[in-house]
């Protein structure tokens, strides 16, 4: 099945937010909210590998700082996961720490996007239908 760009935007996406700050929790639910999507909270990467161990997501919006397991660990753990098992998840890494070359470290790293806090609902929706339209 092909994606669009626009049917990217106008389908109901199921999306996972691994994310450990109850705000930015709050805020990631509510733009995606605003989008047509759903959003599923988890606060750590291993709750995160829990978690998709039994639900069926259409993506991840993976903070890359967080406790117990770190967003660039659990993005390793998925990949390594799908190199034995097939398949491909689509993972946006977010950050507040916005350098020059972040996108690129977090696209060798085996992520399929990249977003710097503060969330934008623009920016945010951009870059769900890149990501989802290059598959």
């Amino acid at each position: 099945m092909q994606s669009t760009a626009s049917s990217a935007t106008t389908k109901t996406l199921k999306v996972l937010v691994a994310e450990d700050n109850i705000i930015n929790q709050r805020v990631v639910v509510g733009l995606l909210t605003q989008l047509g999507h759903t959003g599923m909270v988890v606060s750590d990467g291993e709750k995160a590998l829990k978690c998709l161990a039994k639900i069926k997501v259409d993506l991840v919006l993976m903070d890359v700082m967080m406790p117990n397991m770190d967003g660039l660990q659990a993005l390793a753990a998925i990949r390594a996961q799908e190199a034995t098992g097939g398949g491909h998840l689509p993972i946006i890494m977010a950050t507040a720490h916005d350098e020059p070359g972040e996108a690129a470290r977090y696209k060798r790293a085996g992520a399929d996007g990249y977003l710097a806090k503060p969330l934008e609902l623009d920016r945010l929706k951009a870059e769900i239908a890149r990501v989802l339209s290059s598959r």
